[in-house]
Order: structure tokens, then sequence, then C-alpha cells
């Protein structure tokens, strides 16, 4: 057998199309690496639904031994002596996220296609601009957003939380770095059948981009989902605002323990201990979206990470 021959055949077996004993020793390494990240994990979801007396135990315990859904209902009650209730909280968060993603998703794909396939003047300025903008904190501007907010006439309006959201840089970075990677022959076959802008933006761009169309997701998703700026600075009116920003004001303002002690008739003590089970059982909510949004998508995102700098 050729020199050539063996390496073609050691070459195949690092990577093997089935399970392989070879594989073994990467799986040594791996599982246990898995199991060790899995930890944080597997502790927000057992802490949630831990009793009052398991919360403060030293050392803590990972698995519940006794699991309740009390921490949920003390969670629900906390709203329950106020005109508005926590889902009304919840249903602000669902819509004012899938309005970010759903926007952004078209607007960055929008603006990709023109600064990709489109030639007019300062073209290349526009798209040194977006990457400058990258290096900026989002605290970094938030007085100037805030004066935008107030010149728009959108202080206590729900757009306020979905309007400042919308412009992602790194999304517009990577979703351009995909579409030149697509031919010019194709979008100039598809110009000559008749097609426009946006027939050819739908139809040809962006089915070759879900993997970056994916990651822009993930990230308008947990971008909005998690976002307390737009409940803080532009928003008076409780009715409009978002659950991050409900369990924050709970944890800061200690109204959790206050009503959950008036409503079980405890102490100050006591309620301050429900507290730390709302505030675990509100972790749990706020995280499963963000984890389940990864789960079904985490191939695309990674095949966006290692593409998005082949071309620049």
């Amino acid at each position: 057998m050729s020199k050539r021959n063996k390496n073609k055949i050691r070459i195949i077996g690092m990577n093997p199309q089935r399970f392989d004993k070879g594989q073994l020793k990467f799986l040594g390494y791996l599982i246990p690496l898995a199991l060790v990240m899995m930890l944080p994990i597997v502790f927000i979801f057992f802490n949630a639904f831990k009793p009052t007396e398991e919360l403060f135990l030293y050392p803590p315990r990972f698995i519940t031994l006794r699991p309740t859904l009390q921490n949920f209902r003390n969670l629900v009650a906390t709203s329950a002596n106020k005109a508005i209730p926590a889902s009304r909280y919840l249903f602000n968060s669902l819509l004012s996220t899938l309005l970010v993603m759903a926007l952004t998703l078209l607007i960055t794909s929008s603006a990709a296609y023109v600064m990709s396939k489109k030639r007019y003047r300062l073209k290349n300025m526009l798209f040194e601009l977006n990457k400058i903008s990258l290096m900026f904190v989002p605290v970094a501007v938030a007085i100037p957003r805030y004066f935008i907010i107030t010149r728009l006439g959108l202080i206590d309006s729900f757009l306020s939380s979905v309007i400042p959201l919308l412009a992602m840089p790194v999304g517009l970075y990577l979703v351009k770095q995909f579409i030149d990677q697509i031919p010019e022959s194709m979008v100039e076959a598809a110009r000559i059948d008749g097609a426009g802008d946006y027939a050819i933006l739908r139809r040809i761009i962006m089915p070759n981009i879900t993997p970056a169309l994916a990651t822009v997701a993930v990230l308008s998703f947990q971008s909005a989902w998690n976002s307390t700026e737009a409940s803080v600075y532009y928003m008076h009116n409780e009715a409009i605002k978002n659950f991050a920003y409900y369990l924050t004001s709970l944890s800061a303002g200690g109204n959790a323990s206050d009503v959950t002690s008036a409503l079980t008739g405890g102490s100050a003590a006591s309620g301050a201990l429900a507290g730390m089970g709302i505030s675990a059982a509100g972790t749990l909510i706020m995280f499963v979206p963000n984890l389940v949004m990864f789960i079904f998508l985490q191939s695309k995102v990674m095949n966006t990470m290692a593409h998005s700098g082949m071309k620049s």
C-alpha cells in the first residue's frame, strides 16, 4: 500500500461517519468536560423547584430532594395585590421579543444585501462605520439613544422596547459575509428573468444564508428577552413593561419578600426566604427560552462562526 493511501485511510479514520472505537479517546475527554459545563444548567433547573429549607443548605445541593411548585405560586402571588399581573409582563416580553426578531431579520438581511450586491458611492465607508460601531458597548450610547427616543416621541410607548434594538451591527457584518459568497451570476440571472430586489432577497439570498439568519435570530432574541433598558428609562406605565424588569424590581425593591410574607401570614424573615425562591423561579423562566433557542439553532450558529471570516 502506498504512503498516500495510508494517509488517506488515517484521515478518514479520524472523523468516521459511524461510531468507531477510535472515537473513545475523544469521548473520554469530551464527556467529562460536557458534564462539568452542564452543572450550572442543572443547578438553575433544580434550584427553581427547591423548598425554602433546601435553598440555604450548605454546602448547596444540586439535586432537589423534595421538589415543589411553591416558588412559582409565590411568583404569581407577588402580583396578587397589584393591578397588573405577572402574566402581563410576560406577555409584553414575548410580544416585544417576537417583533424585534422579525424586524431585525428583515432589516439586517435587506441592508446586508444592499451592502454586498449593490454599487453606490460611500459603500465601503458605510461598512467600515458599521465595523467601528462594534467597538461601542450599549452603555456608551445610552444617553444619545435616550435623546433619540425623546425626539421621536416614544417615551412611555411600547415601541420604545422594540425600535432601539433593531440596529444590530454584528448581525449586519455576519450576514454580509455570507451574501458575499453568493455568486453574482445567480443575482444577474434573476434580474434577467425580471425579478426585483425583494424577490431576489426572498427567493435567492435568504434561502442561502439560513445559518447567518439563525445566528441573528438568536442574538436578537437574547438582546430583547433580557433587556430592561426600555422599561427602566423610557416607560412610566407599568402595563407596558417587560418580565425582565419585573423580576429585577422584585429583587431590588424587596417587594417579593414583603408581599409573600403578607400573603402567607409569616414574618419578614420568612418572606425574605420565599423571595429567594421567587428569584430562582424567575431565573428559570428567563433562562429556558434562551436555552431552547440555542439548542434548536446551535448547529447553524456554529456554521456561521466558522464561515463569517472567510471573505471580507
